[in-house]
C-alpha cells in the first residue's frame, strides 16, 4: 500500500514540474513578454525598466528557476491589473468554481448513476432507449446553446428564476443544471456499459445460484465492482470541473476562476493567467491522485 501510494506521489510530482515548466516557458513563445504585458504605447524606458524589474533579462533557466523556487513558497506574483497576489486572487474566486462544480457533479452523479442501473438492468427495452437517448443528447448539445436555452425559458419567458450572478441559490440552478447536463450523460453511459459488463460475469450467475434476492444480486455484488471504471471518470470530470467552467461562469457571470483567466488573457494580465493554469493543473493532479489511492479500497488487486 504504502510503496503503491509513493509511487503515484511521485508521478504527480513530475506531472506538476512538467506544468509548471509549459506554464512558464509558453509566456515566451509569442515573443518579448514586457511588450506583451505592457500598453501598446510604452516607450523603450520604460519597456527595459519593467523588463528588468519583472527579472526578463536574466537566462530563461535562471528565471525559470526563481520562478520555480518562489512557487514552492507559495508566491506565485502579482497581477498586473489587480496590483496583489495572484494566489489571492485566485482563492477568492476558487469557493465560487467550488461549489458550482461541485453542485453540478453531485446531481449529474446521481442521476446518471441511477439511470446507467435502470438502463442496463431494462437491456434493450423502451425504457433502455430513452436511458440511452437522454444520454446522448446530453452530450451532443453544447453547453453554451443549452445554458442560454434553460435562461431563455426560465429567466426571461417563466420569470423563475434569475438569469445569472452569485450569492443566492437559486442563481445556482441554471448555471449547474447547464454545466452538470454534459457529465450526467457521460455517466450514464458509463454506468451502463459498465453494470451490463458485471451482470454478465460468473459471479453474479452463482449469487444468484445461491438464492438471493434480485436487489441483493445487484446492490451488494454488481454494483460496487462496477464503480472503478465510473470513479475514474467521476475523478477526471471534477478536476476538469475544480479547473475552471469557463463558458458556464461567462453566460451566467458567475465569478470563478474560469472567468477570472479569461479576464486575465483580455488584460494581458500573464502572471494571473500562470498562477490559474497552475492552481488548476494542481487540483486535477491532486484530485487523480486521491482517486488512484481509492482504487485500492475498492479492489485491493488494483496496488499488484
Amino acid at each position: 500500500m504504502v510503496q503503491y501510494i509513493a509511487g503515484r506521489l511521485a508521478q504527480a510530482i513530475i506531472v506538476l514540474l512538467g506544468v509548471s515548466a509549459v506554464v512558464f516557458f509558453a509566456l515566451f513563445l509569442t515573443g518579448d513578454p514586457a511588450v506583451l504585458m505592457m500598453p501598446p504605447d510604452a516607450s523603450r524606458a520604460e519597456l527595459d525598466a519593467f523588463r528588468r524589474a519583472m527579472g526578463f533579462d536574466d537566462p530563461m533557466v535562471v528565471q525559470y528557476g526563481r520562478y520555480l523556487w518562489r512557487a514552492l513558497h507559495g508566491d506565485l506574483g502579482s497581477s498586473l491589473r489587480f496590483q496583489q497576489s495572484t494566489l489571492s486572487l485566485v482563492f477568492e474566486r476558487l469557493p465560487a468554481t467550488v461549489l458550482l462544480a461541485v453542485s453540478a457533479l453531485c446531481w449529474s452523479t446521481l442521476v446518471g448513476a441511477l439511470a446507467g442501473i435502470v438502463g442496463a438492468l431494462k437491456r434493450g427495452t423502451y425504457v433502455d432507449f430513452g436511458v440511452r437517448l437522454i444520454a446522448l443528447l446530453g452530450q451532443a448539445i453544447p453547453v453554451f446553446w443549452l445554458g442560454l436555452l434553460l435562461m431563455l425559458v426560465f429567466s426571461l419567458y417563466l420569470g423563475w428564476l434569475p438569469t445569472g450572478g452569485y450569492g443566492r441559490w437559486q442563481q445556482l440552478i441554471l448555471p449547474s443544471l447547464s454545466l452538470g447536463a454534459y457529465y450526467m450523460s457521460s455517466m450514464t453511459r458509463l454506468g451502463r456499459a459498465s453494470m451490463i459488463d458485471v451482470m454478465a460475469q460468473d459471479y453474479i450467475l452463482t449469487a444468484r445460484g445461491k438464492g438471493l434476492t434480485e436487489p441483493s444480486v445487484v446492490l451488494k455484488h454488481a454494483y460496487r465492482n462496477s464503480l472503478i471504471p465510473v470513479v475514474t471518470v467521476l475523478a477526471m470530470h471534477l478536476g476538469q470541473l475544480l479547473g475552471g467552467a469557463v463558458i458556464t461562469e461567462l453566460i451566467f457571470s458567475w465569478p470563478g476562476i474560469g472567468r477570472l483567466a479569461i479576464q486575465a488573457i483580455y488584460t494581458r494580465d500573464f502572471p494571473l493567467v500562470q498562477a490559474v493554469v497552475l492552481l488548476s493543473a494542481s487540483i486535477f493532479v491532486f484530485v487523480n491522485l486521491a482517486v488512484d489511492i481509492l482504487y485500492v479500497v475498492l479492489n485491493p488487486r488494483i496496488r499488484i
